[in-house]
């Protein structure tokens, strides 16, 4: 039987959740699919910033920079749980360096200013402050002295002659995130659907076929059709029927390192740094571990991207360039990862340049395709709000229906009904304790993790729920609700997206076992089903993401 629907939305990145929520508000019939899980391609391989883009000041892109600097203030009072600000450090090598370089950039170069001197770090700064004006919630730039800089970061190399300051903002789990998006729209439209491990299988008379995990089909009738798919846009438009070639990507690769000692010098700062070749780098403290980026390589395939041994290399010579006071090795490295930007196709353009904004280019109804294809083409993490906002008003107008709740100042998730002053946050961990039989240390602590939806939580996992084994801030009990109430498929799903137990190379090969085990029980998988996941998700940590497992 085919079902009806407004809009079907393929791929469930940031991108396409944004959207997704969007326009179950306006009240739309709504069902977003992806062939693997949600949030699980290029919206999982960030450097988990929450920006605005100081450095599209130099290419002229004052809109986008306009734009994503609103963008980070609203994500920091939305998703007050996942996105937290983030003191940030810029190491200046020069006074008057870059002027001349950045001008030819501004008006049309192709190349990238290096060595950005203090004048031009100032005047960037103050732009930066001076977009960043409207909801703003955190301190303006300051300018240190070398000094003063080698005393607050002590390791820094002395060849600095002063160090710019400022804030911007840090996703703690993105791909929680993306969930959450997809959970409200479900919430604010019952009869939409979101589906992961769902591919696109037929496209013909204007019927949709997918298919779902467990191999079952399904035929929906669509009004309108968007590609969120990112890097895969192209295959996606390919398989409807209508060939693009909107994607030339570029590949973004990080790694983590386990190095107390950074993070002893970082002081929950971020340094954003020029590596000697002009690229921009980064290192901050994600989560206990030194989280290093990101390397833009030209690249256009999302199914094999990984974080080569080249680029290993080339950020442990840029850290060590920058931080000759501490040491750096591969033995530190405990997770790396990569992922393609789907950024628009650019000719010759050199891929630092290449734009960071979005569009939203429609293919219309052809003779076999009656519903629109619109195709979400580039964009960054911090603005899938604004840029959600943009196309939906693009489906309402096609659609001939006004717009009835804006998304601006709508919580995310855990985000709603967040206790964000020192003395409502007091009350509600003391409130939840009470009620949950839960200490207040765990209360705070998974307060901090799910917001407000850490309650249920609580309540499912009970006072006295057994701990991991090594990373024993996560119980079993929680392991199992997120199982059962977040559309977990896979072992991976877990420890890779639902968690960040991967990704901070906490997971030991004890703790893998026993969340299979976990899972098992909430999935109903058998024996063989439980190790076949269990082997699966072992192979895909240590082959892509360097993950060390004991014997």
């Amino acid at each position: 039987m085919t079902k009806d629907i407004d809009v079907l939305i393929l791929g469930a990145g940031i991108n396409g959740a944004g959207l997704f929520r969007d326009l179950c508000e306006q009240g739309l019939t709504c069902l977003i699919a992806d062939k693997a899980d949600f949030g699980s391609g290029t919206s999982a391989a960030p450097s988990r910033l929450i920006h605005g883009g100081i450095k599209y000041l130099e290419t002229g892109e004052l809109r986008l920079v306009a734009q994503s600097t609103l963008e980070r203030n609203l994500l920091l009072r939305n998703a007050p749980h996942l996105v937290e600000p983030l003191s940030t450090v810029i190491p200046i090598f020069s006074w008057l360096q870059g002027i001349p370089a950045a001008l030819r950039t501004l008006f049309g170069s192709t190349t990238a200013p290096r060595n950005r001197g203090a004048v031009l770090i100032k005047i960037g700064l103050a732009l930066y402050d001076f977009y960043g004006a409207r909801h703003r919630v955190m301190p303006k730039h300051a300018l240190w002295s070398r000094g003063r800089a080698l005393t607050e970061i002590a390791p820094m190399t002395p060849k600095i002659v002063a160090a710019g300051t400022y804030y911007d903002a840090k996703v703690t789990c993105p791909e929680r995130l993306v969930l959450e998006l997809l959970q409200d729209g479900i919430a604010a439209s019952p009869g939409s659907e979101a589906l992961n491990y769902t591919s696109l299988v037929s496209a013909e008379n204007g019927v949709i076929g997918l298919r779902g995990p467990d191999a079952t089909e399904r035929a929906v009738r669509p009004r309108i059709v968007v590609n969120a798919a990112g890097p895969w846009i192209d295959h996606v438009n390919q398989a409807l029927g209508s060939p693009t070639k909107l994607i030339g990507g570029t590949k973004g690769s990080h790694i983590l390192l386990d190095h107390p000692e950074l993070l002893a010098a970082l002081k929950g700062r971020m340094i954003y740094f020029e590596a000697n070749d002009g690229r921009i780098c980064l290192v901050y403290d994600y989560l206990g571990r030194a989280l290093v980026g990101s390397t833009d390589i030209r690249a256009d395939d999302p199914e094999t991207v990984r974080c080569d041994d080249e680029e290993i290399d080339y950020f442990l010579k840029s850290l060590r360039d920058l931080l000759p006071g501490l040491a750096f090795s591969r033995d530190q490295i405990v997770y790396a990862y990569s992922g393609i930007r789907p950024l628009p196709a650019s000719g010759n353009t050199a891929a630092g340049l290449i734009s960071r904004d979005h569009s939203a280019p429609v293919l219309e109804p052809a003779k076999d395709r009656p519903y629109p294809i619109i195709s979400l083409v580039g964009g960054k993490w911090t603005t899938f709000r604004g840029f959600a906002e943009e196309v939906c008003d693009l489906v309402l107008g096609r659609l001939g229906q006004a717009r009835r709740r804006g998304t601006r100042d709508l919580a995310i998730g855990g985000g709603r009904d967040y206790p964000d002053q020192p003395a409502s946050h007091a009350r509600w961990i003391d409130q939840t304790a009470k009620a949950t039989g839960a200490s207040a240390e765990r209360v705070a602590e998974l307060l901090g993790r799910y917001g407000t939806t850490a309650r249920a939580i609580l309540a499912h996992e009970g006072p006295q729920a057994a701990r991991l084994a090594d990373a024993d801030d996560y119980s079993w009990g929680e392991i199992d609700w997120l199982t059962r109430h977040e559309k977990v498929v896979t072992l991976e799903d877990i420890v890779m997206r639902r968690s960040t137990l991967a990704i901070t190379g906490r997971l030991s090969s004890r703790d893998l076992a026993t969340i299979a085990d976990i899972a098992a029980q909430a999935l109903g998988w058998n024996e063989e089903q439980r190790n076949e996941q269990l082997a699966k998700t072992r192979e895909i940590l240590a082959a892509r993401h360097r993950i060390r497992f004991e014997k």
